[in-house]
């Protein structure tokens, strides 16, 4: 980095050093609110189910009405063994798919088995319509994110099935309910396997477009997210690991990744660099060691100081108790994030009897400004409240 590109750095973080709402890890505090001690999803999403303004919380065959956290079933409850099997919800979402104004549930089932929405019934008794959105959904960490622009959230999975990485267009027209395939990659790809882990939707090149990552490397998005055969990069982005994001971590002007191992131990950041030809280079870092199956993983700034943290923790008893460190207590944590030339994380434990599961949800629910975490995994349904 020259002095001048240091001197500019320095002072982006002086700037963001004074946000007006910044607090030190220590400052940052949550209050655990434990919906449920029943293993019923892996996966987790919020949304104002019932239409009365507060956010309510929805987990596999549940959803439980804010403020006092009644329980409600959404679909017929099954019974799922903690240390002998898994569950038939490993990701769920929300959004409403066919635009009636009532917030529906998404679930992912387990890797290679199909997708679903569970249409809300609006306010009326009874378990909620199922409707299958893709038959066989691989990739251990599909992504939820709005791929072409139209402010509705899709689908980034792999096809199991055909082993192609795609994306799956939710419905755009008020009444309709199709989801229409578009291939990324073409068949036999990396990263499309039934359990494979590792996948990211975020911007690689700096271009501005969001790209598809995974650890053999990534897919650059064209103009036209709809094109097939998106040009595939070949990099070395660690371990088989959980959701996967970019930051110019090291503040030198290109995009770096963070990833979490999925079932061993280690939490790193892949620096991106340029070499002698302009070609991209990659160097793995070590961020902590300190806890394993760290299988759901969030970016977000909770402490209001301008730069993302990581929010991640160990998803307990991941492959049955068979995993690394599945002994440990299944901490909760955040890693409070500090750019520079050589950046830092120092490590905060949030709790020690919950963890995460396969997805986590970073954001206000409470309606106080302040950025609370949602989880459901092996342990139960648990939100932490951020307060003040």
């Amino acid at each position: 980095m020259n002095t001048k590109t240091n001197l500019l750095f320095l002072a982006a973080l002086m700037l963001a050093g004074c946000t007006s709402n910044a607090q030190t890890g220590a400052d940052v505090k949550f209050k655990k609110h434990t919906l449920s001690t029943e293993f019923i999803s892996e996966g987790v999403a919020v949304g104002d189910v019932n239409g009365d303004g507060l956010i309510d919380i929805m987990a596999g065959a549940y959803w439980f009405e804010a403020p006092h956290w009644e329980m409600h079933e959404i679909a017929e409850p099954q019974t799922f063994s903690v240390d002998k099997g898994y569950s038939n919800s490993m990701l769920n979402f929300a959004m409403d798919v066919n635009q009636d104004g009532w917030i529906d549930q998404i679930r992912i089932d387990f890797p290679g088995k199909a997708a679903y929405w569970h249409e809300n019934p609006k306010n009326e008794p009874g378990h909620w319509k199922v409707h299958t959105i893709f038959e066989t959904v691989g990739n251990e960490s599909p992504r939820f994110v709005d791929v072409d622009g139209d402010g509705r959230e899709d689908i980034v999975c792999a096809d199991s099935k055909e082993r192609q990485m795609i994306w799956l267009r939710a419905p755009s027209k008020k009444g309709d309910i199709t989801w229409e395939r578009f291939p990324i990659s073409g068949k036999e790809a990396p990263g499309t396997h039934i359990f494979s882990h590792g996948l990211g939707y975020d911007d690689v090149n700096g271009d501005g477009r969001k790209d598809v990552i995974i650890k053999e490397g990534w897919w650059e998005a064209p103009a036209d997210p709809t094109q097939p055969d998106w040009t595939f990069h070949e990099a070395n982005l660690g371990e088989d690991c959980s959701q996967m994001f970019t930051y110019d971590f090291d503040g030198d002007g290109d995009l770096d990744v963070i990833s979490a191992s999925a079932h061993r131990f280690g939490v790193w950041w892949h620096e991106q660099d340029t070499d002698a030809d302009g070609n991209a280079t990659w160097t793995t870092h070590e961020i902590s060691m300190a806890l394993s199956q760290t299988h759901a993983t969030s970016l977000v700034d909770l402490n209001d100081d301008g730069h993302p943290d990581f929010v991640t923790g160990m998803r307990y008893f991941a492959h049955l108790g068979k995993d690394p460190g599945e002994q440990n207590d299944p901490v909760l944590v955040w890693f409070e994030f500090q750019p520079g030339p050589e950046p830092s994380w120092t490590l905060h434990e949030i709790d020690n009897d919950s963890g995460v599961g396969l997805n986590i949800v970073t954001e206000d629910i409470t309606g106080d400004g302040l950025k609370d975490i949602v989880i459901a995994n092996k342990k139960g349904v648990f939100i932490f409240e951020r307060v003040k």
